[in-house]
């Protein structure tokens, strides 16, 4: 008698490590941002250490603007690396790897573990400031996949005119040209990669002071109350 009262006391002991073991495990980050409500072109603040660039998605690439904006509101993008820059071309970001500086020989191949079918819309160019996801190459992705993170900023809308019709565009700029051009600009070494780190720090909506207001105060209420992929060379 005296055995199995052991036994069952041992046998709860591990059951009650198991679900704490679970609960632990199963914690995650609330959202950064409340995704309901956006508007169908929604404005995002893309802070990084060198400045801010401000975007607007595009309505026309919903499967790009609602992906962008689920990864936003999970923190994905807090802390990723510019990794890839070329002065004259374009500045990549958006590998998970690049958090990591143990993972420098994945830097370019991260992503969330998903595609995202192709949504390439006449007359969405690749200006100035646009924004595009990058992809695997034809001959490995012939239906022009883009990847479930990674994506480039357009410097210069000369040199990336030849990737109209091949790459996603999904998106533009509305102020911060001059950070796009600061952060093409700095030293790079192998792979194009910034030979000084350049980093998101954060990618929220631009919400008027208004709505902000009303955010925070929503918030303090309820505290008181008990989230090799490249693209063509140049």
């Amino acid at each position: 008698m005296k055995r199995l009262f052991v036994r069952l006391i041992v046998l709860l002991a591990l059951a009650s490590a198991a679900v704490s073991c679970s609960c632990s495990g199963n914690k995650e980050k609330s959202p950064a941002f409340d995704t309901e409500g956006l508007p169908s072109e929604p404005v995002f603040d893309i802070v990084t250490d060198m400045g801010t660039i401000k975007v607007k998605l595009y309505s026309q690439t919903p499967l790009h603007r609602d992906n962008f904006v689920k990864l936003a509101s999970e923190r994905f993008y807090d802390g990723v690396l510019f990794h890839r820059v070329i002065n004259g071309f374009m500045i990549q970001t958006g590998d998970p790897y690049t958090k990591d500086p143990a993972q420098t020989d994945l830097y370019g191949t991260g992503g969330p573990g998903y595609t995202i079918p192709a949504e390439i819309i006449p007359g969405l160019t690749h200006k100035k400031g646009a924004l595009a996801a990058a992809r695997r190459g034809d001959a490995a992705n012939p239906k022009k996949e883009s990847s479930g993170s990674q994506f480039y900023i357009v410097q210069n809308p000369a040199t990336c005119a030849s990737l109209d019709g091949d790459y996603t565009v999904f998106g533009e700029t509305l102020e911060g040209f001059d950070v796009i051009d600061r952060i093409a600009a700095v030293q790079t070494g192998a792979k194009d990669r910034p030979l000084k780190d350049i980093r998101i720090i954060s990618i929220r909506p631009d919400m008027p002071v208004n709505a902000e207001a009303a955010t925070t105060e929503k918030d303090s209420s309820a505290a008181e109350t008990p989230a090799d992929t490249t693209i063509a060379g140049k």
